[in-house]
């Protein structure tokens, strides 16, 4: 595991963190700008020095206050990517790969190179790359620097739609295929979607919650500080087949068929499912003649869980289990009072299958069943 403990003085406020994070996978670090994520990297990366607290990599102390320990950063073996790639414009990229490298070994230059698709750019130099080809010969510095944790500040921050699409791709194909931790920042629950496997939600330097993606995202303590557009719950379900005449993909959902725009991943693969809670209204019985193409069986978990505040005093929030898995669903007060909706009912929620679009959609990284 990963430990952050620290305090900074942020005046007007403090930066206080006190959790673990898995020594594995990509852990997503989640705020509005100004909630004090760059100020936690920077401290765990070593350019900044907290005022006390401890940070350690399993059992390799990086900084003890009450130890007196503090690593330089050229000593945590931390590779750190940038918003900008940061590059040295009189190197090719061949000599700012090899900058940095911990070990001169050519199967891993190789390795690293391939996986990131930039064996081609290796005689260039940095102002003839795109943003996107920048920022992939800056994660393959870091990675050959032999890091034992590697972070990214926003690295998509600077590229336009297609090549942020493009890094995130290649980040995924590095996580397949590296052992190293990942700490990301990111202020976007679209990218966070596709590549995290932990979140950490930090809010004015406090931590909202800590965990499994699919346990934070719509968690109690997310949802107060979004919008009722942006409140969502995060499900898997299995690709099992595609409509024989319309351009939809049939998924399972704990047995029951979600229908959703078609997708390009294999049959049998797992899917991450973002279903906002705007999208999902509830019934009492099974409709028929309906248009909507998603009609899920589910108990009523909880009745009014939060509210939006004074703008929208008239709805709330109902948690729909549907087998092991959530979904939310905002409603009016009056929608609650009229079906008479209390913990334990069985209803239908409905779901439009063109509510879930392929920004929605994302490749499930673990074995979730």
């Amino acid at each position: 595991m990963i430990t952050l403990k620290l305090n900074i003085d942020l005046s007007p406020f403090q930066l206080s963190v006190d959790e673990t994070i898995p020594s594995s996978g990509i852990t997503a670090v989640f705020g509005r700008s100004g909630a004090g994520k760059t100020s936690l990297i920077n401290a765990v990366s070593g350019l900044v020095k907290p005022d006390a607290g401890r940070i350690a990599l399993g059992e390799k102390v990086l900084f003890d206050s009450i130890e007196n320990i503090n690593l330089a950063p050229e000593h945590r073996r931390i590779g750190y990517v940038f918003q900008e790639a940061r590059l040295f414009p009189h190197m090719s990229v061949e000599k700012n790969l090899k900058y940095g490298q911990r070990r001169k070994d050519k199967a891993q230059f190789d390795e690293i190179t391939q996986l990131l698709g930039i064996e081609h750019l290796l005689g260039r130099y940095p102002s003839a790359l795109s943003g996107g080809e920048k920022q992939r010969v800056a994660i393959g510095r870091a990675l050959l620097s032999d890091p034992q944790l590697l972070i990214m500040d926003e690295p998509t921050a600077s590229l336009d739609g297609p090549r942020r699409q493009e890094l995130i791709q290649y980040l995924l194909r590095l996580t397949t295929s590296l052992s190293v931790p990942v700490l990301y920042v990111s202020h976007s629950l679209d990218e966070i979607l596709q590549i995290a496997d932990n979140m950490l939600i930090l809010n004015e330097g406090k931590t909202v919650a800590n965990g499994p993606l699919h346990d934070v995202w719509g968690s109690a303590p997310m949802r107060p500080w979004l919008s009722a557009k942006e409140q969502s719950a995060l499900v898997t379900a299995k690709l099992v087949g595609y409509h024989p005449i319309y351009g939809m993909a049939q998924l399972d959902l704990e047995g029951e068929t979600v229908w959703v725009t078609r997708v390009e991943n294999a049959e049998g693969s797992l899917l991450r499912l973002r279903i906002f809670a705007n999208d999902i209204s509830i019934v009492k019985s099974r409709p028929s003649d309906t248009s909507i193409r998603n009609i899920l069986p589910a108990v009523v978990e909880e009745v009014c869980r939060s509210e939006f505040g004074d703008n929208e005093p008239d709805y709330c929030q109902v948690v729909l289990r549907v087998g092991n898995q959530r979904l939310l669903a905002n409603i009016t007060r009056w929608a609650v009072d009229d079906l008479g909706l209390s913990f334990g009912d069985v209803v239908f929620a409905q779901l439009k299958g063109v509510s879930i679009t392929k920004g929605d959609l994302a490749q499930e990284h673990k074995n979730f069943y």
